[in-house]
């Protein structure tokens, strides 16, 4: 009896879920409206969480910023271990493809580039190492996609580099 009641609750929520996902729908951020954005990503240095804002500047035009931090740890092979901190403040645009690709409007999808600055700290065995140069700036591109569960609520991937949050990442993103 309790398999029977937990498949049916299973059942109902995957149809509650495809039935918002179906009848609330909406388009690419528009022109002069506002997201914030926040998730982790993956990279071969660590974890990174990032969070952002996007604002429309043009019909399938967006540009935003965010703040990112990762850390993490690794040894030497010599004894010491090292343990890596870099924080990333980032400026990207992009464009989106839902009305050139007639693509429709509960998904989003969209190319860009951006320019982050990184500080980057070590410290090997509990002292901080400077590292003349260490920080410094990256570009890179980016393609994502997201898929809104409602007008203001959806789920977002992007892969791309040249962030601190280089290689991809996952998220959420919320209309305000």
């Amino acid at each position: 009896m309790l398999i029977k009641t937990l498949t049916m609750k299973k059942i109902t929520l995957l149809l509650a879920l495809f039935t918002i996902g179906f009848t609330y729908a909406q388009s690419p951020l528009e022109e002069g409206a506002l997201q914030a954005n926040a998730g982790i990503g993956f990279s071969g240095w660590g974890v990174p969480i990032y969070a952002g804002l996007e604002y429309g500047v043009a019909p399938n035009i967006s540009v935003g910023g965010e703040l990112s931090y990762q850390t993490y740890n690794h040894g030497s092979g010599l004894g010491s271990d090292f343990k890596s901190s870099i924080f990333g403040i980032t400026g990207n645009g992009n464009y989106h493809f839902n009305e050139v690709f007639e693509i429709p409007s509960q998904w989003d999808l969209y190319a860009g580039a951006n320019l982050t600055y990184y500080s980057w700290s070590t410290k090997i065995d509990g002292s901080t190492v400077d590292y003349g140069g260490a920080d410094s700036f990256g570009i890179g591109l980016q393609v994502g996609g997201r898929y809104f569960f409602d007008d203001n609520f959806a789920i977002n991937l992007q892969v791309g580099g040249g962030n601190v949050v280089s290689g991809g990442r996952i998220g959420i993103t919320y209309k305000l």
